[in-house]
């Protein structure tokens, strides 16, 4: 056999021969660039990526990347990529969604699968619309949002992408911003590395139907409005002028000259309840948005449950076919 290793595959080895379809200027573009990017960095053949979608913007993702892929059905992605998953352990499965997709046709499924710990690896799109039906509010557009469907403003309540997922028992959970292109190839770094599921969530921008509505987080004063969570490392932003204190579990800001370093919150994204206090501050006009990786930890996964009780299973029953079952317990003649 030949010592030669297999050339390191490049960005332009993921990329299709798919003409890309999204509006100019959507920031689904960054999101599909950086993926091409970085998933050749994990050292892994085209063959052995699936990714998986449902329906919406964000699911044209699959044509666009050089790997196996499914363009599924509405909201139903994550229930595929478990089949896929199951199937072929060896796979690294990509779920890409949007926050109509996943959470409310497909809010189930999106539960489910972090709750059994599936180990896929979850991409929702959040652009708080619908823009592949032209603009109405979705599940995660803001109180008040004034749409075609909704002329008087959305009278829904938001939900919190990164708060369900913790109450789903989700063993690793992040956020990232579309234009923060290196924190992104770190999140998904990091959700690739992940023995288990994880869900990512990125703030993307749909410059037709919901322009600006994270302009707060990539315009000239971000660093006053986004705080980098890292593990073990105080809870600082605004170029480090600022940082977060628990008071019970309420979080404030404080000025560090005023207050010192000493008083300044350490993240601990093994902290469950941190993770939830975290969640829960996002949208708050008083606070940074957190961004990064809030709450990872390490759990047995659903797939390798699977493999183990079917090694057991036979262990004790032995291998049968599927006509001995068929022919076990009670049977009767049709005459």
């Amino acid at each position: 056999m030949s010592d030669l290793q297999s050339p390191q595959l490049t960005k332009k080895d993921f990329e299709s021969d798919q003409a890309v379809r999204w509006c100019p200027g959507c920031g689904d573009y960054a999101i599909l660039a950086q993926t091409q990017k970085n998933i050749p960095t994990f050292g892994r053949k085209r063959e052995e990526f699936v990714f998986v979608s449902g329906i919406g913007c964000s699911s044209r993702f699959p044509y666009y990347m050089n790997t196996y892929g499914f363009h599924s059905i509405h909201g139903r992605a994550p229930a595929i990529a478990t089949g896929v998953k199951i199937a072929n352990p060896d796979l690294s499965v990509w779920v890409v969604t949007g926050d109509g997709d996943s959470l409310s046709i497909g809010g189930n499924h999106f539960i489910h699968a972090l709750r059994r710990n599936m180990d896929i690896n979850i991409l929702l799109f959040n652009n708080r619309i619908y823009g592949l039906t032209k603009g109405q509010y979705s599940p995660t557009s803001e109180t008040g949002k004034i749409t075609k469907a909704s002329p008087f403003g959305s009278i829904d309540n938001p939900l919190n992408p990164p708060s369900l997922a913790l109450g789903a028992q989700a063993t690793f959970v992040a956020r990232t911003i579309d234009r923060w292109q290196k924190h992104m190839a770190e999140m998904m770094a990091r959700s690739y590395k992940h023995d288990g599921g994880s869900f990512i969530e990125i703030y993307q921008n749909c410059n037709i139907f919901n322009d600006g509505a994270y302009e707060q987080y990539t315009g000239a004063d971000k660093l006053d409005n986004v705080i980098e969570l890292k593990h073990g490392k105080p809870m600082l932003f605004a170029n480090n002028t600022k940082g977060i204190k628990l008071e019970g579990s309420s979080a404030i800001v404080l000025d560090v000259e005023k207050h010192g370093i000493d008083d300044i919150l350490v993240h601990d994204e093994t902290n469950l309840d941190l993770a939830h206090i975290i969640a829960n501050w996002t949208s708050n006009p008083d606070l940074p948005e957190p961004i990064g990786v809030i709450y990872s930890i390490d759990k047995v996964t659903y797939n390798q449950e699977m493999v183990d009780q079917i090694k057991k299973a036979k262990e004790i029953k032995g291998s049968v076919s599927v006509q001995d079952l068929l022919n076990t317990g009670d049977t009767w003649v049709v005459e």
